[in-house]
């Protein structure tokens, strides 16, 4: 008597695959998504390609998040330190024999032309929050002190490219792990209230300070210039004020609907520069409007949220410091973005996520995304 066995249809067999995925969070992702498909047909209708290519990157960052989120937290905290080593010696490449464009020194060519800085982006959170977990229980001063550097070590590379955006996410990540592993607030608030002190002088001495032949210390001119012009864009409203001005003007002009989708006047004049990258958010309020905003601000919201309750719910310190790290960087994505569209905060190149083109960027938050749904699906079943 022989035994048959039937073998079980495709999606049965790949049914598990999906089984643990954060629903809500799929479904804020699949929200920005649709948005940032949305924008991108009509700010980059005459840009060729774009449309087609966004469409790309994020189907590449969706299988990468679906690849990531199939690895346990363990397994992610075998990788922290061979790709920080790896982050930090192309850091050092870059710097020693690294290509140039546009002034800046950001990229080294090992066969294919690859940008290091980006790997840190998620190297870095890895990195901190495995150093944590090797001294939980045991923690002292001097711990927090060696992730300092730790962190401080390809966050000055960076800086020295020069490369501010990029920088910025990269302490803002390693920053989130150090104050959820627990540093003490008697050593936060003293840099914060330095900081607003600093901010506070600048505004309140702006004409001396941007004055012609002023130079800053500490700053390259470039990052002294995008200070200046935030401060004061209509000093220079063709030239380095222009950006902020045209965002401004765009977002103003949307009103409170909206001028309609593919109605934008000041995006497809071409007046907002960047319009599909860095400054879309400026495209996407000129033709949806305060409405729109609300619902873009309030998808961002929510994911940021999911994923801070992900951190939380964790199993792992390990686990907890990485989910609410990479939590910290779409918010600061978000944040800074919509901040120096607004005219908020100075212009840096930070995309807006799942909303601005580029490819690079896109496969640093499919990775991001992983990590959160690999910490969701690690989480104790009485906690699910």
């Amino acid at each position: 008597m022989s035994v048959v066995f039937e073998k079980a249809p495709l999606w049965r067999r790949t049914l598990p695959l999906f089984q643990g995925f954060d629903i809500p969070l799929a479904l804020a992702v699949i929200m920005l998504a649709f948005a940032g498909l949305l924008t991108m047909y009509s700010s980059g209708y005459d840009h060729g390609t774009r449309f087609l290519d966004h469409g790309r990157n994020m189907l590449l960052a969706a299988s990468i998040m679906f690849v990531v989120a199939q690895v346990p937290p363990q397994r992610l905290m075998l990788a922290a330190v061979p790709l920080y080593t790896l982050g930090v010696a192309l850091l050092i490449a870059v710097a020693l024999f690294g290509i140039t464009k546009k002034g800046a020194q950001r990229w080294v060519n090992l066969g294919v032309v690859i940008q290091p800085s980006e790997i840190l982006k998620i190297a870095m959170p890895l990195m901190l929050a495995w150093w944590f977990q090797r001294r939980e229980g045991q923690l002292r001063s001097l711990d927090f002190v060696v992730a300092g550097l730790l962190l401080l070590l390809p966050v000055g590379l960076i800086m020295k490219q020069p490369d501010l955006g990029t920088s910025l996410l990269v302490l803002a990540a390693g920053l989130a792990v150090i104050f959820f592993a627990g540093l003490s607030w008697k050593l936060i608030l003293p840099p914060v209230l330095l900081a607003l002190v600093g901010i506070g002088l600048v505004v309140a001495f702006e004409p001396q300070l941007c004055a012609d032949g002023v130079r800053w210390v500490v700053l390259h001119d470039y990052q002294q210039q995008r200070i200046c012009t935030l401060l004061d864009p209509r000093k220079d409203p063709l030239g380095k004020g222009f950006h902020i001005i045209q965002g401004m003007i765009a977002i103003g002009s949307g009103g409170l609907t909206g001028k309609g989708f593919m109605q934008g006047t000041q995006t497809h004049l071409e007046f907002i520069p960047e319009r599909t990258t860095d400054f879309i958010f400026a495209a996407f309020s000129e033709e949806f409007g305060l409405v729109g905003n609300l619902l873009l601000i309030g998808s961002f919201i929510f994911l940021i949220l999911r994923g801070l309750f992900i951190a939380a719910d964790a199993p792992t310190l390990f686990s907890r410091l990485l989910a609410g790290a990479v939590t910290t960087i779409f918010f600061t994505y978000s944040f800074v973005n919509i901040g120096m569209v607004s005219g908020i905060l100075p212009v840096v190149g930070v995309p807006l996520p799942f909303i601005s083109y580029g490819g690079t960027a896109m496969v640093t938050l499919g990775m991001a995304l992983g990590i959160l749904m690999s910490v969701s699906k690690a989480r104790r079943p009485s906690q699910s």
